[in-house]
């Protein structure tokens, strides 16, 4: 028997933040926009450009993360396989649509394209960078945290050195 295979892997940006929605038993289905493009010079060397656009369609817990992690204009990795589906609108005329039902998707871009953080950060770690990370500590709590830390450390490293003593 010949096997077959539906499988699309596409790599894009989002061309509208998604839209998350829920079918009455309860499952979340996400849709959004993707942009792939593609270039090529003809035989007489002009620089050509063509953009093709796709509907994405992730279910379940995929589609809420897709709703949670994605905006408009950030790159993706998706694999998924092409769905052709038909119906009759409500003017009794015949529509039909090809989308691709993704089951895999990977961030490109390490930020949304507005310049925004992808992570909410707490106001008591100061500032928008993780951590706290390229401030200066004012708390003297924060300070006096670290010091056992530091000192748990050496304690270890002390440690993992007359371990190395063991002939064993």
């Amino acid at each position: 028997m010949a096997r077959s295979l539906n499988k699309a892997i596409l790599i894009g940006n989002l061309t509208r933040d998604p839209e998350l929605r829920y079918t009455p038993s309860g499952a979340a289905v996400c849709t959004f926009g993707l942009a792939t493009n593609r270039q090529w010079t003809t035989d007489s060397g002009e620089k050509k450009e063509d953009a093709e656009f796709h509907r994405i369609v992730a279910w379940n817990k995929l589609a809420e993360l897709c709703a949670q992690l994605l905006k408009k204009g950030r790159k993706v990795y998706l694999e998924g396989r092409l769905q052709t589906r038909k119906w009759t609108g409500q003017d009794s005329v015949e529509h039909t649509t090809t989308e691709i039902v993704i089951s895999d998707m990977l961030i490109l871009d390490s930020r949304s394209s507005s310049g925004e953080s992808d992570f909410n950060v707490p106001d008591d770690l100061g500032g928008d960078l993780p951590d706290g990370l390229g401030e200066a500590e004012t708390s003297a709590d924060a300070k006096a945290e670290k010091e056992p830390k530091k000192q748990e450390k050496s304690k270890r490293e002390e440690k993992s050195q007359e371990d190395d003593d063991i002939p064993f």
